[in-house]
């Protein structure tokens, strides 16, 4: 352990004020030479996501200390996406996920530690955790750290989704706002993220799939003894894995991501998880087109678990079917096994481990749920590089509409349109301007989605956007065009009224007037001008890169 790069030379600075200060603190002197391992617990009192964080954060150091590690409390920024979107239509959400990199960055290259153990919890900060571990490439390993369960209000099953439904239904009063005040009683009962396959539990999964979370802890239920012997499990791991030597950048290689998209959408993970793990794999320093990746995938996958909001099962019935182990077994002889994991073995050696698998809820590649995967990438004049559909999330057999255009560059406005008739049956709505850049900060498009689903249109008025959907929208819905409007992507130039044309048999958007005509709109648009306050989402705007490739800041050639 003399060769760690916390131990400094005996009689450095460095050295010296350390040990003045850990003696300060109570550490026992025979623990400095210790391997150090920074515990990130983004925690908050703000979000019921985070209120499990802190007690589990302890138990992870004492599993440290056990195993013969000294571990520090790393505390970040914790971005919740029902809690922290409530400023500015959203813009800081995207933003606080490059934050929290840095974030982590700052304390533990600073400090010159020698480990990570990451306590996952909300949408933003799964990514950001492996993003921080790609790029400081310190042994390192991820613990999503468990859904929430929903609750009962009278005769109804309520969660956290259906209250997100429920305020579409009440904006438009088909619903009464009482009977919605009620539903926010019973939906949350305990600690976690959101029930169902939205972007948090997508990337808990994902974390698994990528090789960065312990075989078989994905989904799992926060409050659970389950998750408090898997918390204790990694903390022992995290120290094995300084001593090992194994780093993020041998487990997150090219055949990691191309299983973990492969994963993605065979189950139907959230929309949100094409720009994470294009995020995750540019700051492992990979070369990964990773929107190309998920449109050669779902060229030759099916979809092999219908869990809310693709279908009528609940994330504790995936979890009990076998979870993203169980999807991984059966999607195992179209993944690359060889990839290492945090678990010190491959990925073939922890799938050849017996566990139980439900075929019901987890359906084998020969007979599918459906013949087509979760998700998708179109392309098109309209999504030159692409932009991404939840294919589960569409409605019945619909398979192509075409419908004029109905602009907006602002949330609210659009509700207005939808609520004076000027958006009816039949339009292609177009929510611009809401990109990365754009924003800037990526603005959430989702309260115009659940007023379309409470109005009774998600399935006859198509959304289009640059912005972020939730990863529990249902309908019409095309998001992450890019490029994004705000970078002259040919989403800026559409007119009010042109058609609008989306083809999902041929996997194409298009804007249906002349290429030519196009082209000239495309080259002659300019950004408008804009004076941005000062503060974090000016400092975004200046070093964010294009959604293709994650939205990370800086530059990466």
């Amino acid at each position: 352990m003399n060769t760690l790069r916390s131990n400094f030379e005996p009689g450095s600075t460095r050295w010296a004020v350390r040990r003045a200060q850990w003696i300060a603190m109570g550490i026992p002197e025979a623990d400095f030479e210790k391997p150090k391992i920074a515990v990130i617990n983004s925690s908050s009192s703000l979000s019921v996501c985070y209120q499990h964080l802190d007690r589990l954060c302890a138990l992870a150091q004492e599993a440290i200390r056990a195993a013969g590690g000294l571990p520090f409390e790393i505390r970040t920024v914790a971005p919740s996406d029902f809690v922290t979107s409530a400023g500015l239509k959203a813009r800081y959400l995207m933003p606080t996920r490059d934050l929290l990199v840095n974030d982590v960055e700052v304390m533990v290259e600073g400090a010159c530690l020698d480990g990570m153990l990451f306590l996952s919890s909300c949408d933003k900060t799964t990514p950001a955790h492996l993003m921080a571990a790609a790029r400081l490439n310190l042994p390192s390993l991820c613990v999503p750290c468990g859904y929430q369960l929903g609750g009962q209000c009278g005769w109804r099953e309520v969660d956290i989704e259906e209250v997100y439904k429920a305020v579409g239904s009440v904006a438009v009063g088909a619903m009464p706002l009482s009977e919605l005040t009620d539903w926010t009683r019973c939906a949350i009962k305990g600690p976690g993220v959101c029930a169902g396959l939205a972007t948090a539990n997508s990337m808990h999964c994902l974390a698994e799939a990528l090789g960065m979370a312990l075989p078989g802890t994905t989904p799992i239920r926060a409050g659970s003894g389950r998750l408090d012997a898997v918390i204790a499990r990694a903390g022992r791991q995290s120290v094995e894995l300084v001593r090992r030597g194994l780093r993020p950048r041998d487990i997150l290689t090219p055949a990691a991501f191309a299983n973990a998209v492969s994963v993605a959408v065979a189950i139907g993970a959230s929309v949100n998880t094409v720009r994470h793990l294009a995020a995750i794999s540019v700051e492992a320093g990979l070369h990964l087109d990773v929107v190309a990746l998920f449109e050669e995938k779902a060229r030759h996958l099916p979809l092999i678990a219908q869990v809310r909001p693709n279908g009528p099962d609940r994330i504790e019935h995936f979890d009990a079917a076998g979870g993203t182990r169980g999807a991984m077994a059966s999607l195992r002889p179209r993944l690359d096994t060889s990839p290492p994991t945090v678990s010190g073995r491959t990925l073939g050696e922890n799938l050849d481990e017996p566990f139980a698998v439900d075929p019901a809820i987890i359906r084998p590649l020969a007979s599918p749920a459906r013949p087509e995967p979760g998700l998708v990438i179109i392309r098109g004049n309209l999504a030159p590089a692409g932009a991404v559909v939840k294919l589960s999330g569409f409605p019945g057999a619909l398979r192509l509409f075409e419908g004029p255009a109905r602009i907006f560059e602002d949330e609210d406005d659009a509700i207005r349109g939808l609520q004076s008739g000027r958006v009816s049956p039949g339009a292609v709505v177009i929510l611009r301007g809401m990109g990365p850049l754009g924003g800037p900060g990526t603005v959430f498009a989702c309260s115009f989605m659940a007023a379309l689903v409470g109005a009774g249109l998600s399935d006859r008025v198509a959304v289009v956007t640059d912005g972020e959907l939730s990863g529990l929208n249902r309908g019409i819905t095309i998001g992450q065009v890019m490029p994004e409007a705000a970078r002259g992507g040919p989403l800026a130039v559409v007119r009010e009224g042109e058609l609008i044309r989306i083809d999902l048999d041929a996997r194409r958007i298009d804007l249906r007037i002349a290429e030519e005509e196009l082209r000239v709109r495309v080259a002659a648009w300019r950004a408008p001008e804009r004076r941005l306050p000062p503060g974090w989402l000016a400092i975004y705007a200046q070093v964010v890169q294009p959604i293709e490739q994650g939205a990370v800041l800086g530059r990466r050639d």
